[in-house]
């Protein structure tokens, strides 16, 4: 015959035992909480010291877990930035490769125009075009001259346009003197837009800064008188200066004859008869 199905808890002495304290504990508990109840309404200020005595046992074990939470958190934290300064560290990688390919490039084109800008004062030459040529009269050797001083001489001539030898240019020498007192010099192109002044004579420097500097006549081809250069600075054997007339700023030109000063009365001339210029065509002017 097969044994009953329901059988008592006694059928096991510890199950009892525990069984019985299980009671015990949650009747504990009843009581303690109806305790309580019974203080906070009698004594509301004797509950809450017991509330007060309560946080303060229970607070170790708070602030333990707000550690462990804390712990945690960090290093969820310390996770989420090293993948974020992975990421930024790209950045920055790709910025700074960037950075440095433009900085390549800036450097090349220094170099470039520094390559260009010696090329382009290493050669002594400075020419300026004339939109008139022999069919217009103009002939090689003739003066070219602004309102504003001297631009240079005629080089070469074809039929409809000329080429200039700027007094700037380093082939070129004027006679000039110092309007101030007189003083002779050449002026002597250096080939960078500036020009260099000779004294004829020994002796100290003459020159002083704003010095104005006109053609002599002397040796002809420039008429006296012309504007040439103002001096710009002046040391103990060189004396700079700078062209009156800025070609770039000019629309027109006058194109002189070619000064040739009066010869010295031959024997067989009447007395007081001069030489006159030859080959002096009219003045021409050109844009």
């Amino acid at each position: 015959m097969a044994p009953p199905s329901n059988r008592r808890p006694g059928f096991s002495r510890r199950a009892q035992y525990g069984l019985f304290l299980g009671y015990v504990v949650a009747l504990g508990g009843v009581l303690f909480a109806a305790m309580l109840l019974v203080v906070a309404i009698i004594d509301p200020t004797g509950f809450n010291a017991l509330k007060g005595a309560a946080l303060d046992a229970t607070s170790p074990i708070s602030a333990g877990g707000r550690s462990v939470v804390r712990f945690f958190s960090d290093i969820g934290g310390s996770v989420s930035n090293y993948f974020d300064a992975a990421s930024q560290n790209g950045e920055l990688k790709k910025k700074l490769a960037e950075n440095e390919k433009k900085l390549l490039q800036a450097k090349a084109t220094d170099f470039e125009n520094a390559r260009l800008r010696r090329m382009l004062f290493d050669s002594a030459h400075r020419f300026a075009i004339l939109s008139a040529g022999s069919g217009s009269g103009v002939r090689p050797g003739q003066p070219v001259r602004s309102a504003e001083g001297l631009i240079g001489r005629v080089l070469e001539t074809g039929r409809f346009a000329s080429r200039i030898l700027m007094v700037t240019d380093g082939a070129s020498n004027v006679p000039v003197r110092m309007l101030r007192d007189g003083t002779p010099a050449i002026a002597t192109g250096r080939g960078d837009g500036y020009i260099d002044l000779k004294t004829l004579e020994v002796g100290k420097n003459p020159f002083r800064r704003g010095d104005i500097l006109v053609t002599s006549g002397t040796g002809g081809i420039y008429p006296p008188g012309i504007p040439v250069a103002v001096v710009i600075s002046v040391q103990r054997d060189s004396t700079l200066a700078r062209p009156t007339a800025d070609p770039a700023r000019i629309d027109f030109a006058l194109v002189q004859a070619i000064y040739q000063p009066a010869a010295t009365a031959q024997p067989d001339e009447t007395p007081g008869q001069s030489a006159t210029p030859i080959d002096s065509p009219p003045p021409a002017t050109a844009p």
